[in-house]
Parts: C-alpha cells; sequence; structure tokens
C-alpha cells in the first residue's frame, strides 16, 4: 500500500496535478495549514484525506504527514510538484519488488521562466522521497527540508517535475521569506555569520552553479539563476550577521 502525502497552503492552481500524477496510490493524504482558496474542497473532491493543522515549520509539517500516513510505502511531494510519467513507472516497478530497500529516490527538474533547467545547481537536484513506513524521518534546517531514512536506499532514473514560481514576483518573495526562515534555523544552532561568509561564499556559489555545473549552457536562464542564487546566499548570511 502507498500513500501520496502532500503538505498545502492555498495550492489550489497547483495541487491537482501533482495528485493526479500518483493514481496508483492507494491512499492521498493533504496536510493543509489553513487554506482559504478552495483547496481543500479540491483536495476532498479528488478522493484526499484531508486534515487541518497549523503551521510548526517544514520539517515538523512533514513529519506529522508520515506520522499520519497509513502506508506500507510513503511518497511525500510537494503542491508544486508532480511525478513524470517515467517517474510513475520507474517507482511502481520499483515497489513491486523493492529487496532490501528502506526508500527510493528521484531526480528533480525545475522549470522556470518557461522552460526546465537542465544544468547548474538546480539539476539534477537529487531527493529522497519514497520510504517505508516507520524508517525514515525528516531533519534539516527550516525551510530546507530532508528526509532521512534508516536503511539502504536506491536511486531511480526518472524526474519528479517542480514548478516552485508562478512568476517572478514569486520567486523574489521566496528569497525573502526562506532567507529569513534559514538564518533563524542558523542562529538557534548556533551558527553565527562571519565576513568569510558575507564575502566569499556568494562569488563561490555564482562560479559553481555558472562554470563548475555548466550552468551557461540554460542560457540566459542560467546566468539569472546563479546570480539569484549568489543573492540568496549573500541575503541569508546578511540576516544571520544581523542577529549577532
Amino acid at each position: 500500500m502507498l500513500t501520496l502525502a502532500v503538505i498545502t497552503l492555498n495550492e489550489v492552481d497547483r495541487l491537482e496535478a501533482c495528485l493526479r500524477s500518483v493514481p496508483f496510490a492507494d491512499e492521498v493524504l493533504v496536510l493543509d495549514s489553513g487554506s482559504t482558496d478552495g483547496t481543500l474542497e479540491l483536495a476532498r473532491g479528488l478522493g484526499a484525506r484531508v486534515v487541518s493543522t497549523d503551521w510548526p515549520g517544514h520539517v515538523a509539517q512533514k513529519n506529522r504527514a508520515l506520522a499520519m500516513a497509513s502506508g506500507d510505502w510513503i511518497l511525500s511531494l510537494d503542491a508544486d510538484e508532480r511525478l513524470s510519467e517515467r517517474a510513475g513507472q520507474v517507482l511502481q516497478r520499483a515497489l513491486r519488488s523493492p529487496g532490501e530497500h528502506a526508500g527510493f529516490g528521484l531526480r528533480r527538474c525545475s522549470r522556470w521562466q518557461g522552460r526546465y533547467i537542465r544544468h547548474g545547481k538546480w539539476y539534477p537536484d537529487r531527493k529522497l522521497r519514497i520510504v517505508r513506513r516507520g524508517l525514515g524521518r525528516w531533519g534539516g534546517d527550516d525551510p530546507h527540508d530532508t528526509l532521512r531514512i534508516d536503511g539502504p536506499v536506491r536511486w531511480l532514473d526518472a524526474d519528479i517535475l517542480h514548478e516552485p514560481y508562478r512568476d517572478y514576483r514569486e520567486h523574489l518573495g521566496t528569497i525573502e521569506r526562506y532567507t529569513s526562515a534559514s538564518a533563524r534555523s542558523l542562529h538557534e544552532r548556533g551558527v553565527r555569520a562571519r565576513c568569510f561568509d558575507l564575502c566569499v561564499r556568494p562569488p563561490l556559489h555564482f562560479i559553481d552553479a555558472l562554470l563548475l555545473r555548466v550552468g551557461f549552457l540554460d542560457g540566459w536562464r542560467g546566468v539569472a539563476l546563479a546570480g539569484l542564487g549568489a543573492w540568496y546566499v549573500w541575503l541569508k548570511w546578511s540576516k544571520l550577521r544581523g542577529m549577532s
């Protein structure tokens, strides 16, 4: 039995594609934190079990979803993600003969400004997303959650398709929110920003994304994403420095 687990907040325009990409799920669990745009009604209409909760943070919310899922296997997707057709086929074959594996991972391919990005820091963006019930837990620093699996994992040759931003304004807003959350998480762990972090980390990110990971092969989009990534890094460490 497979549970598809999705956490949501006002995702009525993206959730349907996510849920319909896993038609072989035996259970669909939507854990919502206060949607007002019709997300709950849409999810119920598509057969999902909907649970309404508060928002404790990305990591804690995804762990709640793991605990509520009843399947032998749990596939965690964000509302702005969906399985490609190939990923669905490959995953079903893997689950029919999982062997001793405790979990499975997929690449994530994100779309930005009308095109899927195939290079730079954005791809291949490997994500562990499928786990045997009871053998995994979400960790990491909000908002960058990571699924930690107790046992051997296998990487599948297929992609999760990702539509992270509706428009450029949303991208900038996400950078603002996520850098604040990241700075808070680092501060709570006792990390402090140094001059090195502000002066060296951003240009290193830009060089890594654009040259070492050949982001330039994505054209102007690759250059722009390398710059936005460097801006993200500088803003995160700058906010952390302001908390000292």
